[in-house]
């Protein structure tokens, strides 16, 4: 059986795993360009991880110039099963509090448009099934990890995904919150939407570091501010993943490795040659005669 291999992508202040043994560092490139930075590979608890520094190493690309799709097929091409998602996001609502974890399992788009959100396209039609966008079986995971590693942990709730890289006016702020939305962060879209395409599992741990700028009795919020909740969180987060590392099981019971088993909707014949090299490993397998 081949070894299942777990793949992260850290956000704002992580930007490697110190905790990783047999370090081997892969640049890749990949049909829709290159990722943020070199895929780094390693061994942390007899598990293979890849991890992958969202925003590149010394935090270069805005979450809006981020190659989404590189990132993910990346991921895909290097046998990851299981994506754990490292984001700082703001709280919406006051029991989250700065420094808390959150783990999310809804997301509502507010990207507006601008990201290539999907591996279809250039003669191949696909639609897949993203009305629970997040691996239930990760996300149990890695809240039973954050409890067990002492972290106050909220299990679900929804993210809101804006376009950045500013942060809210305090108008949207309070209209998000009407919306009934639990954090707010600037990445998980289409990330998620692109881990789904190519049947990987996919959960998020969210960082709360801030209250927005709706919450009258706290400061708006501020990079600084951030940066300050992040380098404490971020301890928390690896630790978080060493416990989820431990947890998970080597195969999959979820139904996330097989999510395109129904979706695609071109006529197999049809499909260019470009694309199904292109496509290869993430439609591959449904292309056989």
């Amino acid at each position: 059986m081949q070894q299942p291999v777990i793949g992260v992508i850290g956000g704002s202040g992580l930007y490697q795993m110190d905790e990783l043994t047999e370090v081997r560092e892969e640049r890749l490139e990949t049909p829709f360009g290159a990722p943020s930075d070199a895929y780094i590979t390693g061994m942390l608890g007899g598990v293979k991880m890849v991890f992958l520094p969202r925003h590149g190493r010394g935090h270069r690309l805005l979450p809006s110039e981020v190659n989404y799709r590189a990132n993910i097929y990346g991921m895909k091409t290097l046998g990851v099963e299981r994506i754990i998602s490292v984001s700082a996001v703001g709280s919406m609502k006051e029991p989250i509090v700065p420094g808390h974890i959150v783990i999310p399992d809804q997301f509502f788009d507010r990207t507006q448009g601008k990201r290539a959100s999907t591996f279809f396209g250039n003669g191949v039609v696909g639609h897949v099934q993203f009305a629970d966008p997040v691996c239930g079986d990760l996300a149990a995971v890695l809240a039973s990890a954050a409890g067990e590693v002492g972290a106050v942990v909220h299990q679900g709730g929804t993210y809101l995904c804006i376009e950045g890289p500013n942060f809210s006016t305090r108008a949207e702020s309070k209209i998000y919150r009407s919306w009934g939305v639990d954090i707010i962060g600037m990445t998980n879209i289409p990330e998620a939407r692109l881990a789904r395409e190519a049947e990987i599992c996919y959960a998020t741990v969210a960082l709360a570091t801030d209250y927005d700028c709706w919450h009258e009795e706290h400061d708006d919020v501020s990079v600084d501010a951030v940066v300050a909740i992040i380098q404490k969180n971020v301890a928390t987060a690896r630790g978080i993943i060493r416990a989820a590392v431990r947890q998970l099981g080597e195969t999959r019971a979820c139904g996330c490795g097989s999510a395109l088993e129904f979706a695609i909707m071109t006529d197999k014949g049809l499909i260019p040659e470009q694309a199904r090299r292109d496509l290869a490993p993430i439609i591959g397998k449904y292309l056989k005669d």
